[in-house]
């Protein structure tokens, strides 16, 4: 099945397909098929207790009295120990609350969009003090400046911290590359790829609320999240459907299904046939990291969220390749560690899945241990601990370069 294939489905089948638990469900149908031997992955079961160890090592490292954050785009942007976010915080303090909220999602939806694997031979030199970044840390201080700078504003001069339609849809291959200081010599995968999500963003926001002074941008989604945060509360899926109702239309060469862009969804031959809704298997990675980073900003701004640990794990090639490099996967054929894989592989599928089944269980373990529950230590704290970072540790300590255990080839879209 190509990835721009029309599956013949209804409203419902597309609300199913952007379910957490779908994501689940589906998940653990490959998980189950690896256990039975069908699939590229054998799963090391006894591996389990080291792994969640070593997480929970590092997760005592990053965090010594186990006050986790979530897991969420503003860590980066703290790299090096620099609190950039200050430097944002002056510049909005004197505005009133809501549109400090429009202006955090703004700022942080961009920046997310902008996340997918920058490659190993680029970085990111920070005028603060510098020192060069690279990965996501690099891409999110870049996309940070980026926006402080009015890259994604139609008025730069007036309004620099905005992201709206106009100014988003009027971005050049050519600034985005100038803004991440890409050259010769510095390149980073994927700029066309990531100037136009930005390009399609500006035209997904154009049908949400205007704001009260009359722009459609990135922020109007909290105007149409306001009335639904009831008693000051709001369900983590609601934001979350909202996010993929109103972006999917971004994502490039997806399966279409209800007349709509599945978005993060890709068929897998296990699952049936590629004419049926079921045979799809759905990720959402990008839009959950996306709600995941939202979450603060209303948080901070005194809104609860609730059902957090709903959402899943995020399976992509840090978390994925905590799982192959501490062995608890392992392939069944090394030979296709050499192989370049593209992302709607049944073998990428496979070790996608297998991560959103196997994290579960790494977090289940890690509460176990400290004698906590889910609700005290959701999944998004253990990723943030936790398995995000173990996995680029064991990365570093296997390959040059930190590169993932499997050769992707990438487009800057998914990943």
């Amino acid at each position: 099945m190509s990835a721009d294939q029309t599956v013949q489905g209804t409203k419902d089948d597309l609300q199913w397909l952007r379910s957490p638990r779908t994501i689940r469900e589906q998940s653990q149908r490959i998980y189950d098929a690896a256990l039975r031997g069908q699939t590229h992955f054998s799963v090391n079961l006894e591996k389990l207790p080291e792994v969640a160890s070593l997480v929970l090592d590092v997760t005592r490292s990053n965090y010594p009295d186990l006050n986790i954050p979530f897991h969420a785009r503003w860590r980066h942007f703290q790299a090096g120990g620099v609190n950039r976010i200050r430097e944002w915080e002056s510049r909005i303090q004197h505005l009133d609350a809501d549109e400090q909220i429009r202006i955090a999602f703004d700022l942080v939806v961009t920046s997310v969009l902008l996340d997918a694997g920058a490659g190993a031979d680029w970085k990111y030199i920070d005028p603060r003090d510098g020192q060069p970044y690279s990965r996501s840390e690099g891409l999110a201080i870049a996309s940070f400046d980026a926006f402080l700078a009015g890259t994604f504003s139609s008025d730069p001069q007036k309004h620099p911290l905005r992201a709206d339609a106009i100014g988003l849809m009027n971005l050049r291959d050519e600034a985005l590359a100038h803004a991440f200081q890409v050259g010769p010599k510095n390149p980073l995968i994927g700029v066309p790829g990531r100037s136009e999500l930005l390009r399609s963003l500006g035209k997904a926001i154009q049908l949400l609320p205007l704001t009260p002074d009359g722009t459609h941008r990135v922020g109007s989604l909290w105007d149409e999240l306001k009335p639904q945060a009831k008693n000051q509360n709001l369900n983590a899926n609601t934001l979350l459907q909202s996010v993929l109702t109103h972006f999917s239309s971004i994502w490039p060469g997806r399966t279409e299904l209800a007349g709509q862009n599945a978005g993060d969804a890709w068929f897998h031959p296990l699952l049936g046939e590629s004419s049926s809704p079921r045979s799809l298997i759905p990720f959402h990675k990008l839009s959950q990291w996306l709600t995941y980073s939202l979450m603060e900003p209303l948080q901070n701004a005194g809104i609860q969220i609730s059902a957090i640990d709903e959402m899943t794990g995020l399976p992509e090639y840090r978390n994925g390749g905590l799982l192959l490099d501490s062995g608890l996967i392992s392939l069944r054929d090394p030979l296709w560690a050499q192989q370049e894989h593209r992302v709607d592989s049944p073998l990428v599928i496979e070790w996608r899945a297998l991560t959103v089944c196997l994290l579960d269980q790494i977090g289940e373990q890690i509460c176990r241990i400290l004698g906590r529950n889910r609700e005290e230590l959701p999944l998004v704290k253990v990723l943030e601990g936790g398995t995000w970072w173990a996995g680029r540790k064991l990365a570093s300590q296997a390959r040059p370069g930190g590169t993932p255990p499997l050769k992707l080839i990438l487009d800057g879209t998914v990943f």
